[in-house]
């Protein structure tokens, strides 16, 4: 049996016990409290170029409008405008045209995903097919895709094919270039070592290849929807559906009325939502990237 402790000694084993758990939670509440202004100085730091930026374009905006080169009902300033757009966002209107045109981008990029992935892997796995149409692929992405939308048009008609078509042919080019420059850029020594240590065929592709040729990929990705959501607005300018409001419609509705407030307020709903879905790639790029080490934790 242990010999029993003296109780000064007991007491002096809880007081240290009760001062260690003291300075855990006094160690825990400072690094809360560090984290909370280190959390606060990130968010900053990239929020302020972004609000500079806001600020110069607005600046140089205004000074244009000063400048007279063009009558204020042609070009009107920011101090007319932002309120039209607070008029706009106000409306159901508005939100039902904003519903359509979301609906027709997440689908049409969606479709544009699946097939350049799998045209992207198959030129990959095969040379032959690389030879056939790796050149096509290119010269797809680099038309513009107002000129697919006569020939939509006479395939589809004035209906969402038509719009879908057009999107599909924008997007899923550069999707299956992504998919295809990412394994081109996979060092032969990784493929060699997935190979030696058993990995063949769909296990090689799953394990080895697709992660390794992600980067290249997402990259693809990103420039994919800028293609996706430009063809996207000029098909809803030219195939106007009825009972079916888009953001397209609603600037050539302003249009047709010489309602500039009204078309540059939609102008500006639509490059919001282009910075915002191109700051979200932004964020998945930079967290792919410091998996793989290429970025530095700040």
């Amino acid at each position: 049996m242990p010999a029993e402790l003296h109780p000064s000694l007991l007491s002096q084993m809880g007081q240290s016990e009760l001062e260690q758990d003291e300075l855990a939670g006094l160690d825990a509440l400072e690094m809360e409290t560090a984290a909370a202004p280190a959390l606060i100085r990130r968010f900053l730091t990239a929020l302020w170029p972004k609000a500079a930026a806001l600020v110069i374009a607005l600046l140089a905006w205004q000074v244009l409008v000063w400048s007279r080169w063009k009558p204020e009902y042609a070009l009107p300033g920011p101090a007319t405008v932002f309120p039209a757009l607070a008029d706009v966002l106000r409306s159901g209107l508005f939100w039902s045209a904003l519903g359509t045109t979301i609906r027709r981008a997440l689908s049409g990029f969606g479709l544009s995903v699946v097939i350049g992935t799998l045209l992207g892997i198959a030129v990959t796995r095969s040379s032959h097919l690389r030879r056939a149409v790796g050149s096509l692929i290119t010269g797809l992405q680099t038309m513009p895709s107002i000129t697919w939308f006569p020939l939509a048009i006479l395939l589809f008609k004035l209906s969402e094919g038509a719009i879908l078509f057009v999107v599909l042919l924008g997007a899923t080019p550069s999707i299956a270039n992504g998919m295809i420059n990412g394994v081109d850029h996979i060092p032969p020594l990784l493929l060699r070592a997935g190979t030696v240590l058993g990995a063949k065929g769909w296990s090689l592709l799953r394990w080895v290849v697709l992660p390794a040729a992600l980067p290249g990929y997402f990259g693809g990705l990103k420039q994919g929807w800028a293609f996706a959501w430009r063809s996207l607005m000029a098909g809803e300018l030219l195939v106007i559906i009825g009972k079916k409001p888009s953001l397209g419609v609603r600037i050539d509705f302003a249009r047709q009325l010489n309602d500039t407030p009204l078309l540059i307020a939609y102008m500006i709903v639509i490059l919001v939502i282009g910075i915002l879905v191109d700051t979200a790639f932004g964020q998945g790029e930079r967290r792919l990237r410091r998996r793989r080490g290429l970025v530095e934790d700040n």
